[in-house]
């Protein structure tokens, strides 16, 4: 099946970097906010970033150009009724999710595909609050978007062979590598991330070591670019919660257990980078 138009529901973090990699593939690419402040926001977030790579020298200014061009904002879901293929990458909620697939299905073709970008939420569920479960998948890119390589494709137990196959195309397209990955919460990566960065969490609620120490620790012992609570601050802890909590409601492993300092600072509006303040203060 050949993808030509895009689209893209929800132009925050993820969703912004998402259609930015569609269009700067070739792809005409619509994306979708609930309200003009919040897609003018995203778009922004978009030219910034191209911007930011002509400044590096890592991008033209034609090709900065080109992908804008391709880029449509809108705040309705029945521009997207043309759209060959559809990538929601809003909140992880299932019932908000669902919500957007019974306002999509409504509007795109029936042979359109509809996929998913969460990192936790169980794709053969997801795809069962669709009209087209066959033709429904998982589509988990990584943060920040134009940056990282990796796209976790997820089939449903109903996904066809077609969409699985058109999916893997449009992962390659976009200059990503992709992973089969399995239909369960977490997938591969955050199935392996998150015991980690909860394990951080409390080793410094238990006083094993600071922040920082922490941090160094696994920085400049393991090579990794940053530590496990910078890290977090980076995804979001309200993300890392949700994410955790999805995982440990499915596999009541101990391991996928949020730490109770994570949660409240979860309640305390502290999220990490988003809000100014985490692990670290921003």
């Amino acid at each position: 099946m050949a993808i030509h138009t895009v689209g893209v529901l929800g132009c925050g973090l993820m969703g912004a970097g998402i259609a930015q990699v569609s269009a700067a593939a070739g792809h005409p690419t619509i994306v979708r906010e609930v309200d003009r402040g919040r897609l003018d926001v995203g778009l922004a977030r978009i030219r910034q970033f191209l911007q930011d790579g002509v400044t590096k020298g890592k991008v033209t200014t034609e090709a900065r150009d080109a992908t804008l061009g391709r880029i449509t904002g809108t705040t309705t879901v029945d521009d997207l009724a043309g759209c060959d293929l559809v990538i929601e990458a809003i909140v992880e909620d299932l019932e908000e999710k669902a919500a957007v697939y019974r306002a999509i299905d409504d509007v795109i073709g029936d042979r359109a595909i509809l996929a998913s970008n969460t990192s936790s939420l169980c794709i053969t569920e997801l795809a069962a609050r669709t009209r087209r479960p066959d033709r429904f998948g998982g589509l988990h890119f990584f943060n920040p978007v134009p940056l990282m390589k990796l796209v976790e494709i997820t089939r449903a137990l109903t996904t066809s062979d077609e969409t699985f196959e058109a999916l893997m195309g449009f992962a390659r397209a976009v200059a990503k590598e992709p992973v089969v990955a399995p239909d369960q919460p977490g997938f591969i990566v955050n199935r392996l991330l998150i015991p980690y960065l909860l394990d951080a969490i409390r080793c410094l609620e238990r006083g094993l070591a600071t922040r920082d120490d922490i941090d160094k620790a696994m920085a400049l012992g393991c090579g990794h670019p940053m530590g496990p609570l910078a890290l977090v601050d980076f995804i979001g802890l309200d993300t890392t919660y949700a994410i955790a909590t999805i995982m440990f409601d499915e596999f009541k492993d101990p391991a996928f257990a949020a730490p109770p300092r994570l949660k409240r600072m979860v309640l305390a509006g502290k999220l990490g980078r988003k809000s100014g303040e985490g692990f670290y203060r921003y």
